[in-house]
């Protein structure tokens, strides 16, 4: 969601006073669970570009290059960015409903096809790019230092930087008081519900042209990250308490400068403020440091939601926002859902999403796992029920209708039809029609 929220990269190192430690927790309690009643919401959508007629073909760096000048050209309502890999992704703005949301995306959306389209390209809705080796097109020294920092911990930090994308839901943090929509509530339906999201809209089975054990092969490469910066933070603390620790105690991935950014190993935020080496960390180190960190779950003021694979279809990124968006924000079925979800607690065991019991079998099984597909199926009817309570049109009821009918009460998810089309013939067959992966 395209915003001034806590996080953004923000200005040049050096420029503001240095922070202190007490200062940095009293900032990270303060600006990462903005409270009040939930009134707005956005959507983040990354693609993969393919080539509209063959898919398979690896699209030349110049081609890509040619759509970014072109896209970024549009005069969009969303903010525009590409990912490592040459990813599209559009962030919408905060939207005061969650039609205004879907309209404006839509009307984006419309006009980025177009433009892609004139170039032989079309936006393709996968979590992880079937058939391509990651391959790093922007040399900025973000990402430099990103790729450097994550190899550390194997091959899926450049798999993840250039071969996935996703629908990433942001809603208002919550109200201040207790109830189905404060703010506590929220955070702790957001590790429980994400696992449930994962598994319901798991869209990516395959990786370099073989299957995987997966069928959210971004969620197991994600988890397979560096093991402190992908966590979610410690349950058993309350949530400011517990995203402050977890921010100051997560290792800095780099450190800014003229040149080649610094990549430390072990030094946490809080050991940077405690040594003040290298230089002296500011605000603007603490705001960029929480882009670095990558949980299923991130408080930017507003809750980004980041375990939705990308869907398949022009419009099927709407069905994770709108179900999403009506059992957290309405009252009633948030509460329901709570209650539903609740019990899933058991099985994630003590352990951090997204490397609990319960998030690894959302990710291998998807709605194949029998719990997950209760959780999914009264998941799904409830958001039905909230739907017209929102506004939605009949056309994002019909949707979410056709994916759960599709899908859900079938036991099945995205990745089921991704694997089913991919080996009959085997993953090396020529190129499928037209359109059936975009």
């Amino acid at each position: 969601m395209s915003s001034e929220t806590p996080g953004g990269h923000g200005p040049p190192p050096g420029q503001a006073p240095p922070l202190g430690e007490g200062e940095a927790e009293d900032l990270l309690r303060g600006i990462c669970f903005k409270t009040g009643p939930p009134r707005t919401v956005g959507v983040e959508l990354e693609w993969l570009l393919h080539d509209r007629d063959q898919p398979r073909r690896t699209v030349p760096p110049e081609l890509l290059e040619a759509a970014a000048t072109a896209v970024r050209a549009l005069p969009l309502s969303a903010a525009l960015t590409f990912e490592p890999g040459g990813q599209l992704e559009l962030s919408s703005r905060p939207a005061a409903s969650l039609m205004a949301c879907v309209e404006d995306t839509a009307a984006d959306l419309t006009a980025v096809r177009a433009a892609l389209g004139g170039l032989g390209l079309a936006p393709a809705g996968l979590g992880v790019d079937p058939w391509q080796t990651p391959r790093r097109l922007l040399r900025e020294p973000r990402y430099e230092a990103m790729e450097q920092a994550l190899d550390r911990w194997g091959p899926a930090g450049r798999a993840m930087m250039c071969t996935t994308a996703s629908v990433q839901v942001c809603l208002d943090a919550g109200e201040e008081e207790p109830g189905p929509l404060g703010y506590a509530r929220r955070w702790q339906l957001a590790h429980l519900l994400g696992a449930v999201l994962v598994a319901a809209f798991a869209n990516s089975p395959y990786r370099e042209g073989a299957p995987t054990p997966w069928r959210s092969t971004r969620q197991a490469l994600w988890a397979d990250l560096d093991p402190k910066r992908t966590l979610a933070p410690d349950g058993l603390l309350p949530p400011r308490d517990a995203w402050a620790a977890h921010v100051l105690d997560t290792p800095v991935l780099c450190v800014r400068g003229e040149g080649p950014w610094q990549v430390p190993d072990g030094l946490t935020f809080r050991d940077w403020i405690r040594s003040g080496e290298p230089g002296r960390p500011d605000r603007s180190d603490l705001d960029y440091h929480i882009t670095t960190l990558f949980p299923p779950a991130r408080p930017r003021g507003h809750l980004e939601l980041r375990m939705i694979d990308a869907q398949p279809g022009e419009d099927g990124w709407i069905v994770p926002l709108a179900v999403t968006t009506a059992l957290f924000d309405d009252p009633e079925t948030a509460e329901t859902v709570y209650r539903t979800v609740k019990p899933l607690a058991e099985t994630a065991g003590a352990g951090a999403a997204p490397r609990n019991p319960l998030w690894t079998a959302a990710a291998r099984d998807g709605l194949a796992d029998p719990e997950l597909r209760q959780a999914a199926d009264l998941c799904f009817r409830l958001a039905l029920e909230a739907l017209p309570r929102l506004g939605a049109s009949v056309a994002v009821r019909d949707a979410v209708a056709g994916f759960h009918d599709r899908y859900v009460a079938r036991g099945r998810c995205p990745a089921d039809d991704l694997r089913d089309l991919l080996t009959t013939g085997g993953a090396r067959r020529p190129a499928h029609p037209k359109g059936t992966l975009s």
